[in-house]
């Protein structure tokens, strides 16, 4: 070997470790709202993520992307979506761990929190299958609303075996749900759908329209709004009939997105389509919104997963690499990024749990609650992740930049969770229409932040801010939407900050409400009080 080939102050690569173990927050909030029952399934899924050779399917999924096929070699249409073994691979354990719908299959105290965090542990290495997983948990509040419908489809919406055989559903004992809200011409003003829905006389309807977003195209089935008689209605599509005949589907091409490659999102054109009615005719926005909902969730879930890997990966980095006569990790200015980049995170996965421990009850100051929180989480949490993505990759230097280094492909993943299911200025003029529409919901969010009053100054400063700012608009709606960001980022702080400094170590507490709620807080991470207890946050990373 020639001395130019001897490899020095590289790190190691940063495999086989229990990625629920080392993730200190997300064990701590895991016992802190009720979960602990599931701490065995959940290091054994830690332990599963963090191997090399999952790590390496990730890998393989993201760069070999789906493949559609419109026909056979015959000519006959066929509708195909071609994935890699690999991609099957993490689904299916996904799936078989409860991923997707445990919390309903097994309802009990932390049933939604323990599913969180395992949503969480598979979405940190391998983003883009975490799409069906998350609408096939969403799905089941939605079926709720057609009694016969969910006796038919839940017990395979339940199923922890993964099938993605298209095949009779009656000879399926399991499916995946994916849906189709969004059509050109309207985006997320779903109310100016053009795709029409003919009650066929027979229990069914028959769909014509094109969807210019459809997500997992292979699915069994989904949920797809149409205009009715009765106006805009929820429908279930199957891609296969009862008897075995294929459902009108047609895949028009696959979209080629800046990230999210493993997984395949479509435009489809229906045509005759046979679908069920969902809920009542006209009601359709208000049946699909419970899955919305959940998946909001899931976003919020996917975007504080993509910060803990971002920052584990840039720790790793830190600890391993030296420069300038001592290791990265222990160089002030390195110390203050990574304990910055680590208060998001926690922020975030604190954050994320406390969301889904209100999902696990079902009084109505829960309700309530959620139903402000996950809309202003959701805008907050998934707007943080690119930069922090961003920020991590910065950490490893050139090689957080190359595509065989796995922040890269999270950098272009992280944008997804806050375009999904309702960008920016759509989820901000949601919870101004929850201030008005539901006001208990504003009470019940004051509540959470006033529970962590009288022990930072700054942190009470700024919730008596966000409680004027929030009065102003209360006294001039018409004045709202030119706030609505400034209301939502502003409840967002101070929701992370009352449940950081409930729940979070002291370190983290001082750390946060100084650099997020400060007079002295920077724009940029890394500008943190030295005095601040940087060692011990970043020991979290």
């Amino acid at each position: 070997m020639t001395p130019t080939h001897e490899v020095l102050n590289q790190a190691p690569p940063r495999v086989d470790v229990n990625e629920y173990l080392v993730n200190p927050a997300l064990v701590e909030a895991v016992k802190r709202y009720d979960a602990q029952w599931a701490a065995d399934a959940l290091t054994e899924t830690g332990a599963l993520v963090g191997r090399a050779d999952f790590q390496r399917d990730a890998e393989l999924a993201n760069t070999h992307t789906p493949v559609f096929s419109g026909h056979d070699r015959w000519g006959h249409r066929v509708d195909a979506v071609e994935f890699h073994p690999a991609y099957h691979r993490i689904i299916g354990a996904a799936i078989e761990r409860g991923a997707h719908t445990s919390c309903w299959s097994d309802p009990r105290p932390g049933a939604h929190v323990a599913r969180a965090a395992t949503f969480m542990l598979f979405g940190q290495i391998e983003p883009g299958h975490a799409c069906p997983v998350s609408m096939t948990h969403a799905v089941v509040p939605s079926l709720a609303f057609t009694p016969e419908l969910a006796a038919d489809w839940i017990p395979r919406v339940y199923s922890r075996v993964y099938d993605p055989e298209l095949r009779d559903p009656a000879t399926k004992p399991s499916a995946i749900f994916g849906m189709a809200m969004t059509e050109k011409q309207g985006g997320s003003d779903v109310r100016a759908n053009t795709t029409r829905a003919v009650d066929a006389g027979d229990g069914t309807y028959r769909l014509t329209g094109h969807k210019w977003f459809c997500s997992a195209p292979q699915s069994d089935a989904f949920l797809v709004l149409a205009q009715a008689r009765g106006g805009l209605s929820c429908f279930l599509v199957p891609r296969v009939l009862p008897g075995g005949e294929r459902n009108v589907f047609r895949i028009q091409r696959l979209k080629d997105k800046l990230g999210n490659k493993s997984n395949a999102s479509s435009e489809i054109e229906l045509d005759g389509t046979v679908g069920w009615l969902v809920g009542e005719e006209g009601r359709g926005v208000r049946t699909i919104i419970e899955m919305v909902a959940q998946t909001r969730l899931d976003c919020v879930l996917g975007s504080a997963a993509g910060m803990r890997q971002s920052v584990a990966e840039a720790g790793w980095h830190a600890r391993h690499r030296s420069a300038f006569g001592g290791v990265l990790v222990d160089q002030p200015a390195m110390t203050a990024v990574l304990a910055d980049l680590q208060l998001e995170a926690e922020a975030a996965t604190w954050t994320a749990l406390r969301l889904a421990a209100a999902y696990d009850r079902d009084d109505d100051e829960s309700a309530a609650f959620r139903r402000l929180a996950t809309a202003v989480a959701k805008y907050w949490v998934c707007k943080r992740g690119p930069n922090h993505a961003y920020e991590s990759l910065e950490c490893l230097g050139g090689n957080g930049y190359t595509e065989q280094f796995p922040l890269a492909r999270r950098y272009r993943e992280q944008p997804v969770m806050a375009v999904w299911e309702g960008s920016g200025n759509v989820i901000a003029l949601d919870v101004l229409r929850a201030m008005a529409r539901e006001p208990e919901s504003v009470e019940a969010v004051d509540r959470e932040l006033a529970s962590a009053l009288g022990q930072y100054a700054a942190y009470d400063a700024h919730v008596a801010a966000t409680r004027k700012l929030l009065g102003r608009v209360a006294a001039d709606p018409a004045a709202g939407p030119a706030l609505a960001r400034r209301v939502v980022e502003s409840l967002a702080l101070a929701l992370q900050g009352a449940v950081v400094i409930k729940e979070a170590p002291t370190a983290v507490a001082d750390g946060f409400v100084a650099a997020r709620l400060g007079e002295d807080r920077s724009l940029e991470y890394g500008a943190l009080d030295p005095s601040l207890d940087l060692p011990a946050i970043v020991a979290r990373a």
